[in-house]
């Protein structure tokens, strides 16, 4: 077996913090306030737990413990998988893990980019022309012009890829910290924007579900890809976790652990985002700004905002490279599973030319978020659907129970269920799902 490249976490809040952490910090930019302002609110919001409750019991441990089974990243787990069903099968699974590990890339290289604008933000912050700035106007002025942050762009990526080299643990034990404060930072300023005026309306769009949308097949499919997003249930993400997860992990209590503390953070984030855009007039659904206008207009209003911004932003810059590690360990494992004759520092370093290479392409707004909203609404749920594909569909069932009960306190009788057996939640049956999940009737019961 292929011993591993990085040190496995030390802890379980080492692992928890890192995937909690990894979402929140784009939903708080732009994707869970962003997406709920712009689809209805409490509709979305709705739908969208209920996709998190779904993911959390299924395809988030599957991922896991597939991981874990594999002892590698996502190649060497489809490959694994496939091979159940004997060699030719397994060389198959190897070829279809490349279009969910491109998954990963992909998403790495548009989210480099908002960790970008992060960096910005507390370059700015600690220099004090943020907190004194037209906060729409200062954001304006680098996020729509080409190349203007390539310097913080360099910074971000071999910064990520240098803690990737040194180990696991370099971040780990920040993190321990930095999630707590980033987590306690967003409860005071919402605390802070409840006392705003209009506020009220903006907690009435959060909690009050326009039923109508529900009618609304587009919403409940931005609902379904920011649920993969935010769990990282992308068919290859959370599979290197899993590789590094100890035989005594429950995978299903982990998944959980991951789901509620993403949700809180998506939550709170919009407890913060969504009044304040209400109180000073802005637009629910404006995308980044949300972060990087609204946010340094609360912080301008109110006592120490200058040290709460740079606190908050030095937090955020953790949580986005521990998104991106994760990003980058799903290709960097697979690659040296595959390649062996590589070193790690040659692949990091690919990874690097690779990322820097197209993201700079793409640092202004307009060309980021459609590419985002690509990598999120499509590339990741057929990512996804795949990995489903390969976990409950060609992987014999013995194989996977025994993967997902390895560790578990107690065991978990989950089975397939095939196409012909999909009736109560079949998309093509019930008029809520119809239309927001792949046409492919993958599901199968949670691990219970």
């Amino acid at each position: 077996m292929k011993k591993k490249n990085v040190k496995s976490f030390s802890t379980r809040w080492g692992s928890s913090s890192r995937r909690s952490a990894r979402p929140s910090a784009w939903r708080t930019s732009r994707g869970f306030p962003n997406k709920m302002g712009s689809n209805g609110g409490g509709a979305f919001l709705l739908i969208y737990i209920l996709f998190v409750l779904i993911f959390s019991y299924v395809g988030l441990p599957a991922e896991f413990a597939m991981g874990r089974r594999a002892a590698t990243g996502t190649l060497g787990a489809y490959e694994n998988a496939w091979a159940t069903r004997g060699k030719g099968a397994g060389k198959t699974g190897a070829v279809l893990g490349w279009l969910p590990l491109a998954g990963s890339l992909c998403i790495a290289i548009g989210y480099a980019v908002i960790v970008t604008y992060v960096l910005k933000a507390l370059v700015d912050s600690v220099a004090g022309t943020l907190m004194t700035a037209d906060a729409a106007a200062w954001f304006s002025d680098f996020s729509s012009l080409d190349f203007s942050v390539i310097p913080y762009h360099i910074i971000v990526v071999a910064g990520t890829l240098l803690t990737l080299f040194l180990g696991a643990h370099s971040i780990e034990k920040t993190n321990r910290i930095m999630m707590p404060v980033f987590f306690l930072i967003f409860v005071v300023l919402a605390v802070r924007v409840a006392f705003l005026p209009d506020a009220a309306e903006g907690y009435k769009f959060m909690f009050t579900p326009r039923w109508e949308m529900l009618c609304d097949p587009m919403m409940r499919i931005r609902a379904m890809g920011q649920a993969f997003f935010s769990l990282s249930v992308t068919g290859s993400g959370m599979i290197v976790y899993g590789a590094y997860l100890s035989k005594e992990e429950d995978v299903v209590g982990v998944a959980q652990h991951t789901a509620l503390f993403d949700t809180i953070a998506a939550v709170v984030a919009a407890l913060v985002i969504i009044p304040a855009c209400f109180s000073y007039g802005l637009d629910v659904g404006a995308g980044p700004s949300l972060l990087f206008v609204t946010l340094p207009t609360i912080l301008q209003d109110i006592p120490l905002g200058r040290l709460f911004a740079i606190i908050l932003y030095v937090a955020m810059i953790f949580a986005g490279v521990s998104s991106l590690q994760n990003m980058f360990e799903a290709v960097a494992e697979s690659l040296l599973h595959k390649f062996p004759k590589l070193s790690r520092k040659a692949v990091l370093a690919l990874l690097g030319v690779i990322c820097l290479g197209c993201g700079i392409g793409m640092e202004t707004i307009s060309k980021w978020g459609p590419w985002m909203d690509l990598v999120s609404i499509y590339i990741i749920p057929i990512g996804a659907t795949l990995g489903a594909v390969s976990w409950f569909y060609v992987m014999k069932k013995d194989e996977l129970l025994s993967a997902i009960n390895t560790g578990a306190g107690r065991e978990r009788g989950a089975v397939l269920v095939r196409r012909r057996a999909v009736r109560v939640c079949s998309p093509c049956r019930d008029p809520l799902l119809r239309g927001a999940l792949p046409p492919c009737g993958v599901l199968m019961r949670p691990f219970l």
